[in-house]
């Protein structure tokens, strides 16, 4: 009997457009858990066996997706293909900085009847026996009012069966109809995560918590919360234990995409492992620091 952990990352992943400062472009694949499951597999190689959770088109750009994904070692049997969709597309803009701006096309990405096909009940039941469960805000906006109720309910399911329910905030206010129906969605799930990998920023836009007490606060049920600050020090609650851990300083910023993604994914790589939360932390920070040195969501493997 195989002793690997099973990760499945329930998401979106789009077509990017890197835009360059000549104005041409690069063209790649990305998308927040998508990011994640890539670099989950990087980290923990033969330890663990992630799956990518979504739905795409039969046009060539969805074939072209499956094929990288494999070649990084992710699984494709929960990933649905449908016919006459497409997948989404997202431009990525950076300024002498590093920092992002992007544009999206997305309304009609298959991902958004993940949940509502006949497929997907034998999916989601399969998924209930997984070790672990990854999404994202991201994950939330785009399934929809139905499949944010499938999802939870899956959610329940999972951790009756010992699951851990590991959850990104990533909150994009142009994927929800209002704040107040995002704000409804995320407290919905989060009564039933386990890890919370909290960008501040978006637990400030979204609840308004002016500072990191008031995110632990928000959520004492939560055994293990993660606020991350960018290039500040991340913050960690693990039971009755807090830690600070400083980020590595980078020189040259290139590109900060993918940073939460990376840092997420090598922090619950480490834990996966038997690391120390400050240990995952660490970690999360070191991975981090060497994505946003390079341009795109996903970093060379070498």
């Amino acid at each position: 009997m195989s002793n690997k952990k099973r990760i499945a990352a329930i998401g979106e992943c789009m077509i990017e457009l890197q835009q360059h400062h000549d104005g041409s472009l690069q063209q790649g694949f990305g998308g927040d858990t998508l990011n994640a499951a890539v670099y989950l597999c990087r980290e923990l190689g033969p330890l663990a066996e992630v799956d990518y959770v979504t739905a795409l088109g039969l046009d060539s750009f969805s074939d072209a997706m499956c094929q990288s994904w494999a070649e990084e070692g992710i699984g494709l049997g929960k990933v649905q293909r449908l016919p006459g969709r497409l997948p989404g597309l997202y431009c990525i803009q950076t300024d002498a900085r590093g920092e992002r701006r992007f544009l999206y096309w997305r309304n009609e990405a298959a991902v958004r009847d993940c949940f509502n096909t006949a497929a997907a009940g034998p999916i989601l039941a399969d998924l209930c026996d997984y070790d672990v469960l990854y999404f994202s805000g991201i994950t939330l906006a785009v399934l929809g009012e139905t499949g944010r109720k499938k999802l939870i309910d899956l959610l329940v399911e999972a951790r009756i069966r010992r699951a851990q329910i590991v959850f990104d905030n990533n909150y994009r206010p142009r994927l929800w109809a209002s704040v107040e129906q995002a704000r409804a969605a995320y407290l919905q799930v989060l009564e039933h995560v386990d890890l919370a990998l909290l960008t501040l920023e978006d637990e400030q836009a979204l609840f308004g918590h002016d500072y990191a007490h008031g995110v632990f606060a928000a959520y004492p049920n939560i055994a293990e919360v993660v606020i991350k600050r960018g290039a500040d020090s991340c913050l960690v609650r693990c039971g009755a234990e807090r830690y600070e851990v400083p980020a590595l300083p980078v020189q040259r910023v290139v590109d900060t995409t993918a940073a939460g993604d990376s840092f997420s994914a090598a922090y619950l790589a480490c834990r996966l492992r038997g690391g120390s939360p400050v240990q995952a932390a660490e970690a999360g920070h070191r991975l981090a620091s060497r994505v946003i040195q390079h341009h795109g969501a996903l970093i060379p493997r070498d």
